[in-house]
């Protein structure tokens, strides 16, 4: 068993420095934290992995494959391998747990 309390893992978010810090592995599943600030823009691109994020706190947008809608606390969204997908419009910091399935590739 592996368990782990979220406050050890924004500690260890805060302390990457980083958008995205990922704190679990195996080879069929990844999962990471994932933190957009107010007013801040959402770099990524499509992933080579199905993933699902799922709103810890804050508001914003998220659009998928053309499609936009609001997220918040408890919004759940799934994402297909190499979906062109982007959170916008964030009036709030966006805290997200992200769930690749197979892991994400390491880089």
């Amino acid at each position: 068993m592996r368990a782990l309390e979220f406050a050890e893992i924004e500690a260890a978010h805060a302390a990457a420095g980083r958008l995205y810090h990922e704190f679990l592995r195996e080879p069929s599943l990844s999962v990471g934290l994932y933190v957009l600030p107010a007013g801040g823009t959402d770099p990524q691109s499509p992933h080579d992995q199905d993933e699902v994020y799922y709103v810890l706190r804050g508001h914003g947008q998220i659009s998928v494959a053309g499609e936009t809608r609001a997220v918040g606390p408890g919004s759940v969204v799934f994402v297909g391998t190499r979906v062109e997908h982007r959170f916008s419009d964030i009036t709030e910091e966006l805290a997200l747990l992200v769930f690749f399935a197979p892991a994400e590739a390491e880089g």
